[in-house]
């Protein structure tokens, strides 16, 4: 354990969280998505786990030291249901109440493929369907140090 860090980070989540730099995706996946074939592709190249967690709950504590991108777009992207594009699933509504903004949608194929460009995926324990987010890391500027 260490002090100022929520708990639910666990060393490699946290590894890969400092890591990233400014521009970098993280995938944070439901229980249901192809986490090892499509973390293989990634620069971490296997997934890293959040278990017992929902996806809302795995992105909160990420979002606890891990800054959005605010230079281009939506910094979150999310699973378009499948015949229902706009609609937002019960998980990633969780998700959208954490956010300031708005979460794009990306259909289910061009997801997968933006995944596999990601930093790193990480496979939360969220059984509901549409669990699945991408989260664009931002800057932490010198004044927030």
């Amino acid at each position: 354990m260490l002090k100022g860090l929520d708990p639910r980070l666990g060393a490699d989540v946290l590894h890969a969280l400092r890591a990233m730099g400014h521009g970098d995706t993280l995938v944070v996946a439901d229980t249901n998505f192809p986490a090892r074939s499509v973390a293989a592709e990634t620069v971490v190249g296997v997934p890293l786990t959040m278990e017992n967690l929902t996806t809302a709950e795995a992105v909160e504590a990420i979002l606890s030291v891990f800054p959005l991108d605010t230079f281009e777009g939506a910094p979150v992207a999310r699973m378009e249901v499948v015949d229902a594009p706009d609609t937002l699933a019960e998980a990633q509504q969780e998700v959208a109440d954490l956010l300031d903004g708005t979460m794009e949608g990306v259909e289910r194929f061009a997801f997968y493929e933006r995944a596999k460009a990601a930093y790193a995926v990480i496979q939360t324990g969220e059984r509901r369907f549409y669990g699945c987010v991408i989260l664009r890391k931002g800057v932490i500027g010198p004044e927030e140090l």
